[in-house]
């Protein structure tokens, strides 16, 4: 299947999102998809540090969010 990952910055008096980097991926399953996309949330280079990732499928549906917290690190 086909994934599109979004990390994205939170703005501090806001929810709104700004996307920082979106890459395309191949992955089995979403389980398998996720695991990729966390493990690129601290290795990709990007301009600033993410504060979370969506993964969305072929259809730009939002599958899952992810934001890391204390106990994520």
């Amino acid at each position: 299947m086909n994934f599109t990952i979004k990390f994205f910055r939170t703005g501090p008096n806001d929810e709104a999102h700004a996307t920082l980097d979106r890459i395309s991926i191949v992955a089995e399953n979403l389980d398998t998809a996720t695991v990729k996309a966390k493990s690129l949330f601290d290795t990709l280079d990007m301009p600033q540090k993410p504060d979370g990732l969506r993964i969305l499928d072929q259809v730009k549906r939002e599958l899952f969010v992810w934001v890391p917290d204390a106990h994520d690190a």
